[in-house]
């Protein structure tokens, strides 16, 4: 399942441009129990060879994030969700103002926001997913959340990275003591993060493709809800 992405589309790029001619809010969590860390994006580099962010205007908060690297930024923009991150954050000017740079990012991930409501997964009741190329089991992820459009999960960082509009055919959710689920996901975002402990793993995001009525009901129960009649 390796993908080789050569980098943003023009059209992600596009995005990105757009968020900064617009000044929207983008969050990042600076360090773990701080504060989410607020910033805009002031410039896009015609070049894409960087970004520069607004100080946030606490001076601790933005020595923290000059301590990160990478930098995982989000923005909830009308109905998209739009994540990226970026490396080697460094104290610049830019017109006079003090600003962050930032190395321009190798991959934007753009989904829509999830419209059906979803239920957390309890670590008391573990669900997996099992992902399969033909036969064989490729890589596996512990299941977050789940509802009746799709899954949230999180799985080890040297999982390949999985490009939005993939499917992985024949998937299995799997709890112990129960049949698992054969499903069909379809890619919609990705995110590499950094944990409060320091790992390093990938978040995914995967809707159903084709979900069948008993298939609704089982994927009800992992999450708790009350089954679909």
């Amino acid at each position: 399942m390796d993908v080789n992405k050569a980098g943003p589309t023009e059209a992600e790029i596009g995005v990105l441009e757009a968020l900064a001619a617009q000044g929207e809010v983008i969050v990042t969590r600076a360090a773990a129990g701080t504060t989410p860390f607020r910033t805009r994006l002031r410039l896009v580099d015609p070049g894409r060879r960087f970004l520069l962010f607004d100080r946030s205007g606490d001076a601790a908060a933005d020595a923290l994030v000059l301590g990160l690297s990478p930098v995982d930024f989000l923005v909830e923009w009308g109905e998209w969700r739009i994540g990226f991150a970026v490396a080697n954050p460094v104290a610049a000017e830019h017109g006079g103002a003090a600003v962050i740079r930032a190395d321009f990012p190798g991959s934007i991930a753009i989904s829509r926001r999830r419209m059906l409501p979803r239920s957390a997964v309890s670590p008391e009741a573990a669900l997996r997913c099992v992902a399969y190329s033909g036969t064989v089991a490729v890589w596996e992820a512990d299941v977050l959340d789940v509802s009746q459009g799709g899954v949230g999960m999180q799985a080890e960082a040297k999982v390949s990275s999985l490009d939005p509009g993939m499917v992985l055919a024949a998937s299995r959710l799997v709890r112990d003591g129960r049949e698992p689920v054969v499903v069909d996901l379809e890619v919609r975002h990705t995110a590499r993060i950094t944990l409060e402990d320091g790992r390093q793993v990938l978040r995914i995001g995967c809707r159903f493709v084709n979900l069948s009525p008993a298939a609704m009901r089982l994927v009800a129960e992992f999450g708790g809800a009350r089954p679909p009649a």
